[in-house]
């Protein structure tokens, strides 16, 4: 019997070029597989459910055709019944019916022209041959796909096609299991619901110009962005409680007032909370302070075997929110007319820092960060994990800023008992609160840097001097074992304060593009201190008479400017007698000079006029933590004259001997700390203002552009803040 091929397979044989489903054969190969098929006549076994039928030959095909009649399309082909499925195979034909239409014969010369039905099946070819995939990978093959795959040449009889035949029963076999899901799913879809059940209806997006309110609720959806968005305060970032003994301008005393309120403004200005608690002292200017009210009445802070009772207060510093602790005892700790200078010190401020701590705890204050400053707050890390922790008060985090490394806080083991720290054994080890140098004693500062999260001193020059050049005084080794959080960060100043373009304390103002009212205030200067009306140059001095700063240096500086023919001013005093007594006596000796003024005491006005008047600041300190003198002399382009040490060499360029731009240089430093080095530095200063005015005009110019205001050392902190926060 002849060989019989389905409409598909035919059509994909004509229409793909496939080595895999056969391609054309020449008329011999066709003639010897059609005269072989006649003589042995396999049948295909039958799918489950799927009746064989028997074959009827097919009318003979054309002995010979023309080339067009091979490639012309056909134009009519029998239909089949809609419920009967032909499947083809190598030498036979299955008819599977679900019904009684009998199927009509299929020719089989691949030449013969067949009838296609009038809408043939749609076959797309297979963008990669699904065989040569594997099988995970292959692509579900469609109806019309299997059929035409399960049709090769009677010639294709290599083991390559041998082996894709394989593949084609399986795949065969993976088609009637889907084809089986899928007449399942159908009958259950089918299948009417119960009538207890009710058909649940696709849910329909909402119209939003046709949408009520009570439909609104009902729907799930995204709602549309409003045209007007809120635009609010941000959120913010952090919560950070400042603990400090000094606040500038209420309770001042040096530089730290100024590094408090200055860093806690710039964090405020960068979205973060910031509350500021300090001792309500009797001395506060409480004309700076605006809405000051009781906040908390009841504040009961161990000490020793009992408690005192304390209220806290609050109010607004120049926009700053601010606590004041005021405890209600005999001993008076801040009502005695200033800020420090007591022998009980350290007492003063340790109550004042475990006070502190129990406000927030009891207040229900969680802040992420505790940045206490000196060693008057240093204990308030220790507090935090050796007592306040074990309540539950396990979220902040501490920084501890030291501000001066020469006083620490040296006290004896009483200051344990009274704030509550009840382990004297525990806390006199060599890793926690005991003195390096006297076993006896406890050192707070010591304590803080131990305790705390992160250590900053005020310059990253006098970080390497604290921990590797002897200005540690004596905690070096402590700095050593926790130098990972120790670093430096250069202080920054409040240009809302120190500023000469809008400076309501100085007479003219000026800026770097136009300084001719620098020199309207130099004269000003002079008519208010009675110097001499010329051309000479004024250096400065404006500080603390402390012998920190340099007192010898600043003397020679004195009589070295005038022999120079410069004039010298002098703003400062001391809280030691002996030396307000020495510049007193030195005053007097140079009273009748012209070119010379010193005042004892400290004018705030003076100052601003100072700085904006004089031509050299000298800042010739012994050490020098930071310095704030020669960052507010640069902002009004009063070219600093300094000591390399601390903050002074981070800060201020040479004009003459350095290896950075031209630009960067800003002023004149020497290294030794004597006179020698004093007069090479302030030698050169003065004979660039006589022989090389354009010079030093320059160096006055790039001092101005120098710019150390709050932005950049907020932003080192809170990157310190961000680093400790995920420990």
């Amino acid at each position: 019997m002849a060989n019989k091929k389905s409409p598909s397979t035919e059509t994909l044989q004509n229409n793909t070029k496939s080595p895999d489903l056969g391609g054309k054969k020449d008329a011999d190969a066709n003639a010897t597989a059609v005269s072989a098929s006649k003589q042995s006549e396999v049948n295909k076994p039958t799918a489950p459910g799927v009746t064989a039928t028997k074959e009827t030959k097919p009318p003979a095909s054309p002995a010979a055709t023309t080339e067009d009649e091979k490639t012309s399309t056909p134009s009519k082909m029998p239909k089949f019944p809609a419920d009967t499925v032909h499947v083809a195979g190598p030498t036979s034909t299955v008819e599977a019916k679900h019904g009684n239409s009998p199927a009509k014969p299929i020719p089989t010369d691949p030449l013969a022209k067949i009838d296609l039905p009038a809408q043939p099946p749609v076959v797309k070819p297979l963008a990669k041959d699904p065989l040569a995939l594997p099988n995970q990978q292959r692509p579900l093959p469609s109806e019309v796909d299997f059929v035409a795959g399960l049709a090769p040449l009677p010639t294709d009889t290599n083991d390559d096609e041998i082996t894709k035949r394989e593949l084609l029963r399986d795949v065969e076999a993976q088609f009637e299991l889907f084809l089986g899901a899928n007449e399942a799913i159908e009958d259950a879809v089918a299948a009417p619901l119960p009538e207890s059940e009710s058909k649940v209806e696709p849910a329909v997006e909402p119209s939003w110009n046709n949408t009520t309110e009570s439909e609104s609720v009902n729907e799930y959806y995204h709602a549309p962005e409003p045209e007007h968005r809120y635009e609010g305060p941000s959120i913010p970032h952090l919560s950070i409680i400042q603990i400090s003994p000094e606040l500038s301008p209420v309770a001042k005393v040096g530089g730290l007032a100024d590094v408090v309120y200055g860093l806690c403004n710039e964090l405020e200005i960068r979205g973060n909370s910031v509350e500021i608690i300090l001792p309500k002292y009797d001395c506060l200017r409480y004309d700076q302070i605006w809405g000051l009210c009781e906040t908390f009445k009841d504040l009961w802070v161990p000490w020793f075997d009992g408690s005192i009772h304390c209220t806290v207060y609050f109010g607004f510093v120049h926009g700053r929110k601010c606590f004041f602790i005021e405890p209600h005892s005999q001993d008076n700790f801040f009502n005695r007319g200033s800020v420090y200078g007591f022998k009980d010190d350290v007492m003063r401020f340790a109550f004042f820092t475990r006070a502190a701590m129990e406000f927030i705890w009891k207040s229900g204050k969680n802040p992420d960060i505790i940045h206490c400053h000196d060693w008057q707050t240093a204990l308030a890390p220790v507090f935090l994990f050796e007592i306040y922790q074990h309540l539950g008060m396990r979220h902040p985090r501490v920084c501890f800023t030291i501000h001066n490394f020469k006083h620490q806080g040296r006290t004896g083991g009483q200051i344990l008992q009274a704030t509550g720290l009840n382990r004297p054994e525990y806390y006199y080890h060599y890793d926690r609160l005991r003195d390096n140098q006297v076993p006896q004693a406890l050192n707070l500062m010591k304590a803080g840097v131990v305790y705390s999260n992160f250590i900053t001193t005020v310059s990253p020059h006098h970080a390497l001097e604290a921990k590797d050049q002897g200005q540690g005084f004596d905690l070096e080794p402590t700095l050593h074992i926790h130098h990972r959080k120790f670093g430096g960060v250069v202080n920054g100043v409040d240009y809302s304060v120190w500023n000469p373009e809008i400076d309501p304390l100085i007479p003219v103002h000026y800026t770097v593009d136009n300084i001719d009212g620098k020199y309207d205030d130099k004269r000003a200067l002079r008519q208010r201190l009675m110097l001499s009306d010329n051309q000479k140059p004024i250096v400065a001095f404006v500080g603390r008479l402390d012998p920190q700063k340099g007192l010898e240096l600043i003397r020679h500086a004195i009589f070295y400017t005038l022999s120079r023919g410069g004039q010298f001013v002098l703003l400062g005093s001391s809280p030691e007698a002996q030396i307000n007594n020495y510049f007193w006596s030195l005053k007097h000796q140079l009273n009748d000079n012209p070119d010379c003024h010193i005042e004892i005491g400290f004018n705030e006005e003076l100052s601003h006029l100072i700085y904006a008047g004089a031509d050299m600041m000298i800042v010739p300190s012994r050490f020098e933590p930071c310095g704030l003198a020669q960052l507010i002399a640069m902002r009004y382009g009063t070219v600093p004259v300094v000591r390399e040490v601390g903050g002074l060499a981070d800060t201020v360029i040479d004009k003459d001997f350095s290896w950075r731009p031209l630009h960067e240089r800003n002023g004149f430093v020497f290294r030794d700390y004597d006179e020698a080095g004093l007069e090479s530095a302030l030698g050169r200063a003065i004979s660039c203002y006589y022989e090389f005015p354009e010079h030093f005009r320059e160096t006055l110019k790039n001092a101005m552009r120098s710019d150390y205001s709050w932005k950049n050392p907020g932003q080192d902190y809170l990157n310190i803040y961000d680093f400790i926060r995920e420990k």
